[in-house]
């Protein structure tokens, strides 16, 4: 992606004779500027460009906390009527496709918004085909994360018409990226707490633990299972090479087990990640089964104790804490992965790196039916079979048709419904994994995933020729779990630096404003879920502003709590 400053051609391009032919733009003298004539199509005004560009710019209704996405800016006619007209919280973006038009918007632009860091425009050049994720992440570094609430479209001429299509995407990327952007600060402002406090009660398992690295399943094939209604069609069809003595390995998500024990299934790992309490209902009848589970620090620590298999411990940083860093640095942070927000994402993520043979996908629909949600047995589809009565049916069109929910076309071409929340994840998978040569599909009703899709037949095929046996021992390299001692020492030292800050905050200890600082510093975790905080990258308040303080010192007490909970014992 080429910024403008960026070196490039700075040749006269476009500037033809308007006689000529081809895709060269040909530039003809207008009022006040040029008419530009490309790839056949008028892309400024032939009366009047200039005033055209202006009266669009001032007949826009300007918002604040706004990204503005102009298309195709050419001479940027009307930019700086409405730089002028922007509140300090908007900018315009300037994105331009073409090469040839890209010269004449970079130099008709020049220094236009000065600079500083709150710079009010940019201009970039998109790549072809579209690459979205490149123009999301200049936004975020040029003017930082959750910066802006909405995306609006801005279109001073007709350059957008040369590609249309690649500008739709763009700007369909740039919201989607600011509502997960957003999503994942509102999920950080109600449930960060919560992630912190389980991280810290769970760091008590990994001494009778192991790092989820000591895993490794080999070559073997790996079927990947979410919940969704493709589950019964994938499990049906697969029932022969999924019973007892298969050549492959189930890497399943909690809300499966039911799903998988009405076939007297037993999956080689179980992935826990929820961190709310009713996640527990996923493990109904399978207390003291002997089934190992992969287990996020962050994850319901009750949750950790249902299975009587092994545990292996992974941590997904949901937000920047130095809390991680101190354990990464004592030895004692299990391995991390990306925090995808989903579990059907973490347990194909988990799949890919506990083994080097092919991994095939199940169940992880992202879609649903008016009589499906879920897989059958799960929770949710038993509550649904348990709630049905005279009066009411198993259809679950309060869900199935709620405000949001759209129609979409699966990977074997059926009609299913999805959400935003949905799709968002869809489009995130796609991103993670798309292209993964080791990653299939199985055809069903969900959405496309962005990976090659097989049939089920090939997909029994492929499972049914892994070795006799999976390999369930220990990697090459198998890290030894924390000792006791090493978590101990580090808890009373996590203990001490708590102590010392809630004095200090409740007038028992003087202490100078740096040593203050630090130990906030130290001590993120206690205030990184605040409405200020979440999604700032780590920055906070300073210690002048009090009401901060206050709601830091009510923090304090509970966290010491999860500390004393979490200090070694046996499970």
């Amino acid at each position: 992606m080429k910024r403008s400053g960026d070196s490039g051609d700075n040749t006269q391009a476009g500037r033809e004779n308007p006689a000529d032919c081809g895709d060269s733009p040909k530039e003809i003298p207008a009022r006040r500027g040029f008419s530009i004539s490309y790839k056949g199509k008028s892309l400024l005004s032939r009366v009047d460009p200039v005033a055209h560009g202006e009266r669009v710019a001032a007949e826009l209704l300007v918002k604040e906390d706004t990204l503005y996405f102009c298309p195709s800016p050419l001479y940027g006619y009307g930019l700086d009527t409405l730089l002028r007209r922007l509140p300090e919280s908007s900018v315009v973006l300037c994105v331009e496709a073409d090469e040839a038009l890209f010269q004449i918007s970079q130099r008709a632009l020049g220094e236009l918004g000065g600079g500083g860091a709150m710079r009010p425009l940019a201009l970039v050049q998109a790549a072809q085909p579209a690459q979205p994720g490149e123009l999301c992440a200049f936004v975020r570094e040029t003017w930082g994360q959750r910066r802006f609430r909405r995306v609006e479209e801005i279109r001073l001429g007709g350059g957008w018409q040369v590609f249309p299509h690649l500008y739709e995407e763009l700007i369909r990327a740039l919201r989607r990226e600011i509502a997960v952007e957003w999503g994942n600060a509102m999920t950080l402002i109600r449930l960060g707490r919560l992630y912190a406090r389980n991280f810290i009660r769970n760091l008590a398992f990994l001494p009778d633990g192991e790092d989820i690295a000591a895993l490794n399943f080999g070559p073997s094939p790996v079927l990947a299972l979410g919940a969704g209604p493709s589950l019964d069609y994938v499990l049906d069809g697969l029932a022969t090479a999924a019973a007892a003595g298969r050549r492959f390995a189930i890497v399943c998500v909690d809300t499966c087990l039911q799903a998988l024990n009405e076939r007297s299934i037993r999956p080689d790992l179980v992935v826990i990640l929820e961190s709310q309490h009713w996640n527990i209902r996923d493990f109904s009848g399978a207390r003291g089964r002997n089934i190992d589970a992969a287990i996020d620090l962050s994850a319901l620590p009750a949750s950790a104790r249902v299975l009587a298999g092994k545990r292996f411990f992974f941590a997904t940083p949901w937000t920047e804490l130095s809390l991680f860093t101190r354990l990464g640095q004592a030895g004692l942070l299990p391995r991390a992965f990306a925090p995808l927000g989903s579990v059907a994402l973490s347990a194909v993520a988990l799949a890919l790196s506990v083994s080097c043979g092919p991994v095939l996908t199940a169940g992880i629909d992202f879609s649903f039916t008016l009589d499906a949600y879920h897989a059958r047995s799960t929770p949710q589809s038993l509550e649904l079979e348990r709630s049905q009565r005279r009066t009411r049916s198993g259809i679950n069109a309060a869900a199935a048709l709620r405000d949001g929910t759209f129609a979409a076309r699966s990977k074997a071409g059926h009609s299913v419904r999805s959400d935003p929340a949905m799709r968002n994840y869809r489009d995130l998978f796609q991103q993670e994994f798309g292209g993964n040569p080791r990653l299939l599909d199985i055809s069903g009703p969900g959405l496309p995933l962005g990976v090659k899709t097989i049939s089920l037949p090939e997909a029994a095929e492929i499972l049914n020729g892994g070795a006799d046996t999976p390999p369930r021992g220990p990697a090459s390299s198998k890290p030894p779990p924390p000792g006791r001692e090493a978590m101990a020492a580090f808890i009373r030292r996590e203990m001490a630096a708590l102590t010392v800050l809630r004095d200090a905050l409740s007038g028992e200890r003087p202490l100078n404003p740096a040593r203050v600082d630090e130990l906030l510093d130290t001590a993120s975790y206690l205030w990184a879920h605040f409405p200020e905080c979440a999604g700032a990258g780590g920055r906070r308040p300073a210690t002048a502003d009090i009401s901060f303080l206050k709601r830091v010192r009510t923090e304090i007490e509970p966290f010491l709590k999860c500390w004393e909970m979490a200090a070694p014992r046996r499970a």
